[in-house]
């Protein structure tokens, strides 16, 4: 049993209560009870000296191993196709995507996030490395149609993630996913076959990069004579448990057919931002009942992982499209983070929310900064002041992954030589790529 009292309690419970001073009890990896005032008479308990413990965050979409691409090639338009995928397809191995995963799990527990969905490739190894670090996650096998480094055909795909459900299956963090890369890189008849493989797996969901880009649009067009959401629908992949990531050109209707057929939003405002790529319609498609959860995508992408980069941002370019400081309200953005997250992911009856009964997810965040004083609204101080940094522990089912800014669960600076090591094989490969272009 943990007592955690003299705390400060965001609940992000359906009531939204936010406890100037109160107590949790965490019990067989639960929350056993919470409540306002000093803890129950008799019960020694951990003194948060006022800090604020909420819900950890949930990041709904996320390539962990590429936090060994952040920063390449950064000011380069060509980079894609100069570097990215030459070194996907030469130098990615299983034993790299796991010393990539561990460094992505390190800065996420380091960064407040408790649960993250993740797809890319050698999908087993990322698997493997969140249940070490103590991470709650959906890991998902990806499939298309370009050179990946762990399959040369779609039937090899499938095998894969299929070994990938058995490996996984009893395991009580870590969820196995199928995830078809996108519509123009799978198309029609190998959605259909996700399509059918999902009815066999109801509990494994379904992840997929979705109106994302101008070219995805332009192909979905001169293929198909649709948009992205029809050509999805007519694979018959628009379904509850679908976790659709991006989701920038969405119109009215499509919000509509969206929420109508139960699918959920990963939001990736900041590298959709770098990217260039435009403002996805966020209040448009909650105010037509999508669930919109935040993500980092990968860090070749965005950079960082953890999702205090993605609140101003994600907040901001609203208010932009909305022409309104009232647009998109700091308030919702945390609901994003945690509750709201946690539906996209069909998690929310076990996480997002600090509830007797949920499990005992969570963070610590100190809130003595002076960048952060005074606090008049908790949520604005989240949004646009706090920092990752702020986050003193996390903890995953009960159990703490970090606790004063220290990890417990894996070898920070192990974690750290083992990513140099790889980005050295990865800098020499660059250089023959450069030699090849001259």
């Amino acid at each position: 049993m943990t007592l955690l009292g003299n705390a400060r309690i965001l609940t992000m419970d359906s009531h939204m209560r936010d406890i100037a001073k109160g107590w949790i009890e965490i019990e067989d990896g639960l929350i056993a009870g919470l409540g306002e005032g000093p803890p129950p008479q008799g019960k020694d308990a951990l003194d948060m000296g006022g800090d604020l413990i909420m819900p950890g965050m949930v990041n709904t979409h996320c390539h962990m191993a590429m936090t060994l691409f952040r920063g390449l090639g950064e000011d380069i338009d060509d980079r894609l196709y100069r570097y990215i995928l030459p070194l996907e397809r030469d130098c990615v191995t299983a034993p790299v995507v796991a010393a990539g995963s561990r460094l992505a799990a390190l800065e996420m527990i380091r960064g407040g996030v408790t649960t993250v969905a993740d797809m890319y490739y050698f999908e087993a190894e990322v698997g493997r490395a969140v249940a070490e670090a103590g991470m709650r996650s959906i890991v998902g096998q990806t499939l298309g149609d370009f050179d990946a480094p762990d399959h040369d055909t779609f039937d090899e795909a499938f095998a894969l993630t299929d070994a990938l459900v058995d490996e996984f299956e009893s395991h009580p963090l870590v969820t196995a996913s199928i995830a078809p890369h996108a519509p123009y890189s799978t198309d029609i008849p190998v959605m259909a076959r996700v399509a059918r493989w999902a009815d066999d797996h109801p509990h494994n969901p379904v992840q997929m990069h979705l109106a994302e880009s101008d070219a995805e649009l332009a192909w979905c067009a001169d293929r198909h004579d649709a948009r992205p959401v029809k050509v999805t629908a007519r694979a018959g992949l628009l379904r509850p448990g679908l976790i659709a990531a991006h989701c920038l050109h969405i119109d009215d209707a499509e919000a509509e057919r969206l929420a109508e057929n139960g699918v959920g939003v990963a939001h990736n405002a900041r590298s959709n931002g770098k990217a260039g790529r435009g403002i996805a319609p966020v209040e448009t498609m909650r105010a037509a009942g999508v669930p919109v959860g935040l993500a980092s995508d990968g860090a070749m992408s965005g950079n960082t992982l953890d999702l205090f980069a993605q609140f101003a941002p994600a907040s901001m370019f609203q208010k932009i499209l909305g022409q309104s400081r009232a647009t998109l309200p700091a308030r919702e953005v945390i609901r994003m983070a945690t509750i709201e997250g946690a539906r996209v992911l069909g998690l929310a009856d076990r996480i997002g929310s600090l509830e007797p009964g949920k499990a005992a997810d969570l963070i610590r965040i100190r809130l003595d900064d002076p960048r952060v004083q005074p606090i008049y609204d908790i949520y604005s101080a989240l949004v646009f002041a706090l920092h990752a940094c702020d986050v003193r522990a996390t903890m995953v089912a009960g159990r703490w992954l970090m606790r004063e800014r220290a990890a417990e669960t894996l070898d920070q600076a192990k974690v750290i030589a083992d990513a140099i090591q790889v980005a050295g094989a990865f800098n020499d490969r660059i250089a023959e790529l450069d030699r090849s272009m001259k």
